[in-house]
């Protein structure tokens, strides 16, 4: 869990996850101010707080090293803000120990009136909708979303990846996915209901415009033609 002044959140999305994943949760507090790693103690949780606050890709790499250290086969990336619904983590797992995936994400965007519907701004579904247009023809996919915050990993994927190449901001949400396409792994998906309230991190307008602008540019660093065969990664 990445987390950054999530207190109000934290301890209904903790009790949501599936017992069977409570003992194995990991929080990294970005320098939260509101006591969010005092709450996450509190849950049984345990607490990775960093010295400062790295952003949202600085923090998932750590969080990401930090797990497979400690020998975790699969490694989930979940949202403390209750924007994705804990529930259904065990179903993200599910694909990849079965062995169909490498990747699995949970995607938002199932209709137009589902996710306006769910809070998701406006600004938000557009311009999810036209980056994740582009992504799909570029890299030759049909995913419902690019951006998803919502993630579960093989560890040999996560050990492969160049995690310390991708940059701090959230605009490694996108970097990661291009590159496990790139790689030929496994990438599937299943609908996730959208939830968006005043509680729920989201990006400002010009936030939206730079990490558009980054994903585009890191889109044309990975061209196509040298995209590996799907299925090509696994192990």
């Amino acid at each position: 869990m990445p987390a950054f002044n999530a207190a109000r959140t934290l301890e209904k999305t903790y009790r949501a996850l599936p017992e069977e994943f409570r003992e194995t949760v990991l929080l990294g507090d970005n320098r939260s101010t509101d006591g969010t790693d005092r709450i996450a103690q509190g849950l049984g949780i345990r607490v990775l707080r960093h010295e400062a606050n790295h952003g949202y890709g600085g923090n998932l790499k750590r969080l990401f090293r930090e797990a497979l250290r400690g020998g975790a086969q699969i490694v989930v990336e979940l949202h403390p803000d209750g924007q994705y619904d804990p529930r259904l983590v065990g179903i993200l797992v599910e694909y990849l120990r079965r062995g169909y995936f490498d990747v699995m994400q949970g995607s938002r965007i199932r209709s137009r009136d589902e996710a306006l519907a769910g809070g998701m701004p406006w600004y938000r579904y557009f311009g999810n909708r036209i980056l994740t247009f582009f992504e799909n023809v570029w890299f030759g996919l049909s995913l419902g979303e690019w951006h998803s915050g919502m993630k579960a990993f093989r560890a040999q994927v996560l050990e492969q990846l160049p995690l310390e190449s991708y940059p701090d901001s959230h605009a490694f949400a996108s970097d990661i996915l291009m590159d496990c396409v790139m790689m030929g792994w496994r990438v599937g998906e299943i609908p996730v209901p959208v939830r968006y309230d005043s509680e729920s991190s989201s990006l400002d307008v010009g936030g939206l415009f730079r990490y558009s602008w980054s994903t585009f540019l890191s889109a044309l660093k990975r061209p196509p033609w040298k995209k590996k065969r799907f299925g090509s990664g696994r192990l």
